[in-house]
């Protein structure tokens, strides 16, 4: 059976003054992978998911989301439809306990109607989202006091709340430590089994080692697209990005 197409785009673009930091761009990604969107600086990769995301209106193109055009949707809209995106800077509150930044995102896809979702239920969501990333005992710590690395977890757990049907990921491993890192893989992999997870990362090893297709964004436009061997052996990709 074919797989489902979760998110696409049709000749996606943006341009800035003179400057088109996306360039019509074709992409489809299917429902239950785990894909990697790499290339170098400049390249235009996290335009490319502001577009997605909705943080930024497109200058021309189409995104379709679970088989719905949602160009024009905002940022909140395409969140309450199931995009989570996790942020190349952190965005935590970083006054808050960390228990209650996922709180919040919790709070946003449990509540119905006027009187919000049950205090002990929002709890239980939040501490199984920080669980999962390995900050349980940490919750009652102010979230501006984390170490670098665990805010990025700490935003992973905030995406996580959401129950999103796609998580987007942008530089995730950056202040990780070694065993960090090897926690995260597992923890992407555990994540991959309900929810689609794009990826958007320089750590090659874990990019190789997570990642059933990758797209190669340079300039703009897509320089390449495989598997990971297939992208490892691809001499455009080597010249562009891989440095070999």
């Amino acid at each position: 059976m074919a797989a489902v197409t979760l998110l696409s785009t049709e000749n996606l673009s943006k341009s800035f003054g003179g400057l088109r930091a996306v360039d019509g761009v074709n992409f489809a990604f299917p429902a239950g992978e785990i894909r990697a969107l790499i290339g170098p600086n400049g390249a235009g990769k996290t335009t490319f998911v502001n577009l997605l995301s909705g943080r930024l209106p497109p200058s021309a193109g189409r995104v379709f989301f679970n088989g719905e055009d949602v160009t024009r949707l905002p940022a909140y809209a395409r969140v309450n439809r199931g995009i989570a995106y996790t942020f190349q800077i952190t965005s935590i509150f970083a006054a808050m306990t960390v228990l209650d930044n996922v709180g919040l995102s919790a709070q946003r896809r449990l509540s119905k109607g006027s009187f919000g979702p049950d205090p002990d239920t929002l709890e239980h969501a939040a501490l199984s989202a920080l669980e999962r990333v390995g900050l349980s005992k940490r919750r009652n710590d102010i979230a501006g006091n984390l170490s670098y690395g665990h805010q990025r977890l700490l935003e992973v757990a905030m995406g996580l709340g959401l129950e999103p049907k796609l998580l987007i990921l942008d530089e995730p491993t950056q202040g990780l430590a070694d065993e960090e890192i090897a926690a995260f893989v597992s923890l992407v992999r555990d994540i991959a089994r309900e929810a689609s997870v794009l990826l958007i990362e320089h750590n090659m090893d874990v990019v190789m080692e997570l990642a059933e297709t990758i797209t190669v964004l340079d300039r703009g436009c897509i320089l390449a697209q495989g598997t990971p061997e297939e992208i490892r052996r691809d001499e455009a990709v080597k010249r562009a990005y891989l440095g070999t």
